[in-house]
């Protein structure tokens, strides 16, 4: 599918006139391209370090990165050698990061004094403006594990703050490679491992009265129960909780069929889904990234897209979809930029998937950042894109002026300028 360009509201008198370039504004939903490329030159401006083991969100306006893991940076590196909180958790990184994806710019949020020291393997859910991030590990990985729950207000960006529960006894294990669902104020944690042993009980947490409660602890009483593991990935559809992949050291769990747990009734079943016509299932994998789509037209429930990943032997580059209304799966023909895990990734609101980071085929960890449309947005979205891709000085203007150019306000409250 191919959009025309669209032609820039911009006035040449304000140095925003579009260069003679044969580049022409395309979107393909499904194209995986590099944002920004960190390694080249390119960048403007401060950029956080390649790492794996972090965590990401999106909102309309920006990406958010929260921790991470860097075993290979040198105690010289002229960015991080005088940065304390580099020096204090090494190789770990006390950090929260944002993007912004009109600017292409990163920015280091003020809030390392704030933030724990659990900082690999975390789970992490957008609330509104508010990110909540729950668990994690520290380094040696296991040996410091956490089941605190921590809050950000990210307008602010200032500071990160513990929830304290009320002790009632159901607190789960501290562990990591736990994954979140959100649904109203209760927030569900499922799965993770100490290092040592993984699991796959289920807990939530009351977000209003700060009390923690068991929702199914797994005792082998059922067949359908699923079998301990670590970073996999959760969808929901506002009454199950379906677990994609994961693993542990050793193993990984494929896709053919996926524990559901029904919040209804609390029990597990098995779901077997439908392999795609041409390529089957995929592969078994953890390590992987997950996005969640809400339901589009006359659907009851959306779709959940997969992304890279590892299987112990192989790494991989794919992408998936999984309609949750036929538990249909879906080869997408676009891969992402290269095969990678570790990762995280996310979408905005208005349907554009991103990942950062992770480890690569050489094992190296990147910082690359790469974007894709999954679903179709409004046209006002794609006229948005079409303006930055022929005049980027448009996210450099000051406010005003754009408001005054005839810029929907929505827009321009996406620039961070």
């Amino acid at each position: 599918m191919m959009w025309y360009p669209l032609t820039s509201p911009c006035s040449t008198d304000m140095g925003l006139k579009a260069s003679k370039s044969e580049k022409i504004y395309q979107f393909k939903p499904f194209d995986f391209q590099l944002c920004v490329d960190n390694g080249n030159g390119t960048s403007v401006g401060p950029f956080p370090k390649p790492r794996s083991g972090h965590r990401i969100v999106c909102d309309s306006a920006n990406l958010y990165s929260f921790g991470g893991y860097n075993p290979y940076i040198s105690d010289s590196d002229e960015d991080l050698k005088d940065d304390p909180a580099w020096q204090t958790c090494k190789p770990l990184f006390q950090e929260l990061w944002r993007f912004n994806f009109a600017t292409c710019k990163w920015q280091k949020l003020p809030c390392h004094s704030s933030m724990p020291k659990e900082l690999a393997s975390n789970a992490v859910i957008l609330d509104g403006g508010i990110l909540l991030v729950y668990g994690g590990t520290g380094v040696p990985f296991g040996f410091k594990c956490s089941n605190s729950l921590y809050y950000c207000d990210l307008s602010k960006g200032t500071e990160m703050k513990p929830v304290t529960p009320v002790k009632s006894g159901t607190e789960p294990t501290s562990q990591y490679g736990q994954a979140l669902v959100l649904d109203g104020h209760w927030l569900y944690t499922m799965g993770g491992t100490t290092g040592f042993i993984y699991n796959s009980d289920v807990h939530r947490f009351n977000l209003r009265t700060s009390e923690w409660e068991e929702v199914y602890i797994c005792k082998g009483l059922s067949r359908h129960e699923p079998q301990g593991r670590y970073r996999h990935e959760l969808a929901f559809d506002g009454q199950k909780i379906y677990v994609l992949g994961g693993g542990t050291a050793t193993e990984s769990y494929g896709f053919e069929e996926i524990p559901a747990l029904d919040l209804a009734t609390n029990s597990w079943e098995t779901i077997v889904t439908k392999p795609d016509l041409s390529f089957n299932y995929p592969t078994a994998r953890r390590c992987h990234g997950c996005v969640q789509l809400p339901p589009e037209g006359d659907a009851k429930k959306g779709s959940v897209i997969i992304s890279g990943g590892y299987n112990g032997q192989m790494m991989f580059g794919d992408v998936w979809r999984l309609d949750l209304n036929d538990m249909q799966w879906q080869f997408i023909r676009y891969q992402l930029h290269q095969p990678v895990y570790f990762h995280s990734a996310a979408v905005t609101p208005a349907g554009k998937m991103f990942t950062f980071g992770g480890i690569l085929n050489n094992g190296i960890r990147t910082n690359e950042v790469c974007a894709a449309w999954v679903r179709i947005p409004k046209l006002s979205e794609m006229c948005w894109e079409a303006i930055l891709f022929y005049n980027p000085r448009v996210a450099s203007q000051p406010r005003s002026k754009l408001i005054n150019l005839g810029f929907p306000k929505e827009f321009v409250d996406r620039l961070d300028v």
